[in-house]
């Protein structure tokens, strides 16, 4: 028997071993190894896969604001993904799927002779893709896909490879390549439901990626109808419904929403929710029921199960009564949105924003800056958007700053003409108001006292008295506490007497507190800001001082109009401010401007009879203007129009290069003031600032250049003086003259007033003659500006201090030119150093030598 049993363990054995071997085609082995993969290892692999996937899916929160991606998982291309080790995934489960597949191929693989006998090994190469591809190693992924392509053309997963293929071309931006392999397979293959569904959907996705929406949309709509799962079927359904919005077509988009809500439980009920409120926002407030539509809303708000998304649907409330101009309730119903906010940071965007633009209209402007800067917070910084908040902001300090000043002259003005009975009626409504509020506060002030102090455990002030010094003495024996504590008890409680029930006897007090301040009142009578007679006083008479208010008025009522109609587009806002503006009578050179703009604002607003009336004015009544020669012949704005400020800006830079500069700083302002709110005012101010600084050297430059910077910050000239000021002055600070040993170009100096113009001009052409005759042809000559009194006239080409002063004596020794006049000699560095700073006195007085600076 002994020996049966051996030979039996030993068949066995044999067999085992047959059946381990990968070398061998036998049924026992290919069975053998199919079962071991299958059931062990890719059991295992695809436990820890689907395990990975739905911790991706966990964390990552859809953007409804935005047509949804495909795949509810992020997988951007970060830097260094393809190279990554398998064994340096970011995530484990991945990892191991990626372990489980490569075991399964390593050791239970049966390729023998061109050809694989394990029908589970085509199953584990996809393993190892899709783990690579969540893992974001889409190089690595590509491969694995298409070793299933290249050596298993019979396997059942193939149509499956091709999909994962497509995906990752998708994820590597090659969406071309992926829709032609696409396309073809579904040509020439026959696809199962599943793999028609997930082929359409990532061709959808590689069409919304190239913004070709209405490319996309029939294979969104195939995926979504195919697709088995309900989930999908709900995500896919919604993305239908996105396109369509996105195209325009409302109708078509609200029946894919429909189809999203009537799958109800069996999807996400965040694709529910989100298809009604997308339904909301397509709502026509015209046509359709606007009770219906409320009701529709408030059950939303009032379902329980709704909770995680009342900052949708209090927004979407918020809306409703906007747009029924309940601005009260709207307002309530975003702030409840912000409150309720679950980390959708552009919804919180959007509410601020909305806010802010509500304050804006109702002209509560530091309200709407405040709420323009929470906007900010919950935009990416330096996006598209967050640019145009931003600017919209900066616009806004101007708006707050010209409405300030409008309003408070419009009131002392008014006021002002009145009648001194109407003055001292108006005063005296005004500090009665005064009285009766300060009376209350002062009641209301002294009950909060008296509930605060019947509060045994109230420490005012947030006092707590000193640690005893030991760490364990009793309280009573530290006399620096015991102090403290008598001193705390008198600010709280005042003198108590000894007794029974302490307490209440300072409720009695309190309350006869109260009534104290009731009968000294007539303290409030005898403060000044109670007496209209304050105020009567200060209301200014002088005329001058009136028409200076009124003046700064009328301009703050002409910048607020090119303010709204410029940078907000808000053009009934703008005709408001300067039709308001022409009713004060303001100044001849604010009246054309500002019709010819409302000529332009009521064009834009499509009202042409009011277009038509500022028009006629101005070709009536201010005939010879430049507005009426524009609205005669618009091209007349051209450049080659004299009357254009293009025209004026480039005569006005011919100056400049002639030294011209008190010209141009004269004429800078006045064209500053003509073409206010124009376009080309901040070429004005930096060509102005430029010749400041010419003229008036290094600090009047930096001054005028941080005027130009601050004031025009989002124009080009303003961030061209913003460069300057920055990057270039620093390195012009510098006053220090350089050593005379140090520099091998120098120049002779001739120094003349401003009133030598004859002189200096002969002295130049004798100097050229000299030149000429002498052969020195490196040598040149300049008539220089220094400044308002003084020109220079420069003979240039020199290389060292006495070359210059030889030259000078040679001129002036020689029979031929005899020149007399003064002159000295500067090295280039130091006259770049003098022109800057205008020290040119400095230099003379105190010429540098190199034993001077050591």
């Amino acid at each position: 028997m002994k020996g049966i049993y051996k030979i039996t363990f030993f068949l066995l054995a044999v067999v085992l071993l047959a059946a381990c071997s990968r070398k061998k085609n036998t049924f026992l082995s290919r069975n053998s190894h199919a079962l071991s993969t299958e059931y062990n290892i890719l059991y295992n692999g695809g436990l820890a896969y689907e395990n990975g996937k739905s911790q991706l899916a966990l964390g990552y929160r859809d953007n409804f604001w935005d047509i949804l991606p495909i795949e509810r998982i992020d997988l951007d291309l970060e830097e260094d993904t393809d190279v990554k080790a398998p064994g340096a995934n970011k995530n484990p489960d991945f990892n191991r799927a990626e372990e489980k597949a490569t075991k399964a191929i390593q050791k239970h693989s049966m390729y023998i002779n061109g050809r694989e006998y394990n029908p589970q090994i085509d199953e584990a190469y996809m393993l190892l893709g899709k783990a690579r591809y969540y893992d974001r190693r889409f190089i690595p992924a590509m491969d694995a896909f298409n070793f299933i392509l290249d050596r298993y053309p019979t396997s059942n997963n193939i149509n499956v490879a091709k999909v994962w293929k497509a995906k990752t071309n998708i994820r590597l931006s090659n969406e071309e390549v992926a829709l032609e392999n696409l396309k073809k397979m579904l040509e020439e293959a026959e696809l199962s439901d599943d793999e028609l569904a997930d082929a359409t959907a990532i061709m959808a996705q590689a069409y919304i990626n190239l913004d070709s929406l209405e490319k996309a949309l029939p294979y969104i709509v195939i995926a979504s109808d195919k697709v088995r799962d309900k989930e999908l079927e709900g995500r896919y359904t919604f993305i239908k419904g996105q396109i369509f919005n996105r195209l325009g077509e409302k109708d078509s988009a609200n029946l894919a929403f429909d189809e999203v809500i009537d799958l109800n439980r069996k999807t996400s009920r965040t694709y529910m929710i989100n298809a009604y409120l997308e339904k909301a926002k397509n709502f026509d407030y015209d046509k359709e029921d606007r009770v219906a539509f409320l009701e529709l809303l408030e059950d939303l708000e009032q379902d329980r199960e709704n909770r995680p998304f009342l900052d949708k649907i209090y927004n979407q409330l918020g809306d409703y009564y906007r747009f029924t101009d309940s601005i009260d309730a709207s307002v309530e119903f975003y702030n409840k949105s912000i409150k309720a906010f679950k980390q959708d940071r552009v919804l919180q965007s959007v509410n601020y924003q909305t806010l802010a633009e509500i304050r804006f209209n109702d002209a509560r402007y530091r309200e709407a800056g405040a709420y323009y800067d929470s906007t900010l917070t919950f935009l990416t910084e330096n996006s598209r958007q967050w640019r145009r908040v931003k600017k919209k902001r900066e616009n806004l300090d101007d708006v707050i700053k010209y409405e300030e000043i409008a309003v408070k002259n419009d009131s002392i003005l008014r006021i002002a003409r009145m009648s001194e009975s109407e003055q001292l009626a108006y005063f005296t409504e005004y500090t009665d108001g005064l009285k009766a509020q300060a009376i209350k506060d002062s009641i209301a002030a002294v009950k909060s006292e008296g509930r605060i102090a019947n509060n045994e455990f109230y420490k005012k002030n947030g006092a707590s008295g000193p640690n005893p010094s030991g760490g364990g003495a009793f309280y009573f024996y530290n006399p620096s506490t015991v102090a403290f504590g008598k001193q705390e008890f008198r600010k709280v409680w005042g003198d108590r007497q000894l007794g029974d029930n302490w307490r209440l006897s300072s409720i009695k007090k309190q309350l006869d507190d109260v009534e104290e301040v009731a009968v000294q009142q007539t303290s409030i009578m005898d403060n000044e800001m109670f007496k209209p007679e304050s105020y009567l006083s200060t209301i200014p008479t002088d005329e001058v001082v009136l028409d200076s208010l009124a003046s700064d008025r009328n301009f703050a009522y002409y910048q607020l109009g090119l303010i709204y109609k410029e940078k907000f587009k808000e053009y009934e806002l703008a005709a408001n401010r300067l039709e308001t503006l022409l009713g004060y009578s303001p100044e001849e050179r604010l009246i054309v401007p500002s019709k010819y703009n409302l000529v332009k604002i009521y064009e834009i607003l499509e009202n042409p009879s009011q277009a038509d009336r500022y028009r006629n004015d101005i070709l009536s009544h201010h005939a010879d203007s430049r507005y009426a020669e524009i609205l005669r012949n618009p091209n007349s704005q051209l450049a080659t129009d004299e009357s254009s400020p293009e025209f004026k800006y480039k005569q006005l830079y011919k100056e400049f290069e002639v030294a011209k500069y008190d010209d141009v700083i004269q004429k800078s302002d006045e064209y500053i003031l003509l073409y206010n709110g124009n376009d080309i005012v901040p070429k004005f101010e930096l060509l102005k600032a430029t010749a400041i600084g010419k003229q008036q050297g290094f600090e009047a430059y930096k001054k005028a250049l941080n005027f130009v910077s601050l004031n025009y910050p989002n124009s080009d000239e303003g961030k061209q003086a913003q460069q300057i000021y920055s990057a270039v002055l620093p390195q012009l600070a510098v006053t220090k003259f350089v050593p005379d040993e140090e520099s091998d170009s120098w120049k002779l100096v001739y120094q003349f007033n401003n009133n030598e113009a004859e002189a200096e001009q002969k002295l130049r052409e004798q100097l050229d003659k000299a030149i000429t005759e002498l052969n020195y042809t490196n040598m040149s000559t300049s008539i220089d500006y220094y400044n308002p009194s003084t020109r220079l006239v420069i003979v240039h080409g020199l290389n060292t201090k006495l070359g210059a002063r030889g030259f000078a004596e040679v001129l002036k020794e020689n029979k031929k030119y005899k020149i007399q006049r003064p002159s000295f000699e500067i090295s280039t560095p130091n006259y770049k150093i003098i022109q800057i700073h205008k020290n040119l006195n400095d230099y003379i007085q105190e010429p540098v030598t190199e034993e001077q600076t050591e």
